[in-house]
């Protein structure tokens, strides 16, 4: 048992007030020595008394808000700690391409960060045991939140990621600081990131060897959603064959460096919002494993039963004065 305002507990001494003083009768007599004594009368008053510095009791520990603390319980559940790593560069401010409507015409319809952000808020909704933390990134990587059970708060970060952008992407940036989220968290058994962006950038070698070594110590496995223009590059086109003494564009490179990893990969390509929702469904079959998870318990508080007892007893108080005054009158 705790107090929220321990303080107010150093009124106590207050409640000790109605054994000090002495009642005050309201008719008086000049000589009260022949009366008999009246062990009724003497208890109902001491009763009245313990009655009173009860309620000052109740009252004082009332204001003092006492409670239990927060428990955590371990369970074993379905689910993973997951890390989401959005790609916030301008491009993702266009409209998906090949959007069609009922009649099969093209239309120009959500926005790849709009669509992103309401199938992945319907990817976290859906997944009730999971931990979830956020990076996002363009010219660098914004720390967001941590891997946490709250819903609510992950939920709200995911919408947010709709505002003004760069017109850099910086991969290695965001991929290096998701991994920093499960630095010092225990491992429940799942651990994966999710990193969806339309394109790639150019990482350097050390930072690849960075983002290997830590995937690997963590246990970290890696899905890479690619918000790709229809018509564009695949990044599975194992035919391409780069311009001589050029080097290979920056998305087949970045796979071919996921693929060396020795913890799980896989990527996918969405060039609409209805690939992309096919991805993150995969993504949802995929990361259902049992694991360890702590739900908390919330303390409960006690204020008002305090409050509750304190006013039956001046109830009785009060009824017991009724009396009173009735019979003098």
């Amino acid at each position: 048992m705790v107090f929220s305002h321990p303080w107010v507990l150093w009124l106590l001494p207050l409640a000790l007030l109605p054994l000090l003083l002495q009642r005050a009768h309201a008719k008086h007599y000049s000589w009260v020595d022949m009366l008999p004594i009246d062990p009724l009368s003497n208890l109902i008053s001491l009763i009245l008394k313990i009655l009173a510095v009860l309620t000052l009791i109740f009252i004082i520990l009332g204001l003092a808000a006492p409670h239990t603390t927060e428990q955590k319980v371990e369970r074993i559940g379905i689910g993973a700690q997951i890390a989401l790593v959005l790609d916030r560069s301008a491009s993702m401010d266009d409209p998906f391409s090949g959007s069609t409507d009922s009649t099969g015409n093209v239309t120009v319809g959500e926005t790849k960060s709009v669509a992103a952000a309401r199938l992945i808020t319907a990817f976290v909704k859906s997944r009730q045991q999971d931990m979830f933390g956020m990076i996002t990134f363009s010219n660098s990587a914004m720390y967001v939140l941590p891997l946490s059970e709250n819903k609510k708060a992950i939920i709200a970060a995911v919408q947010a990621t709709a505002g003004n952008a760069l017109f850099q992407t910086n991969i290695g940036s965001g991929l290096t600081s998701s991994a920093g989220l499960f630095d010092k968290i225990p491992d429940s058994g799942s651990r994966a990131v999710i990193l969806l962006s339309d394109g790639a950038g150019r990482v350097d070698a050390n930072t690849q060897q960075k983002i290997k070594d830590w995937f690997e110590r963590l246990n970290i496995s890696l899905y890479w959603i690619v918000l790709r223009q229809p018509g564009g590059l695949s990044i599975f086109d194992t035919s391409y064959v780069p311009v001589e003494d050029q080097p290979l564009p920056a998305q087949i490179e970045l796979h071919e460096f996921f693929q060396k990893f020795k913890t799980p990969f896989r990527a996918y390509e969405a060039e609409d919002p209805k690939s992309l929702q096919l991805a993150m469904n995969d993504i949802n079959n995929r990361e259902k494993k049992p694991i360890k998870y702590f739900e908390k318990i919330p303390g409960r508080d006690y204020s008002n039963i305090c409050f509750m007892i304190a006013a039956i007893m001046i109830a009785l108080l009060l009824g017991v004065k009724r009396i009173e005054v009735t019979t003098w009158h």
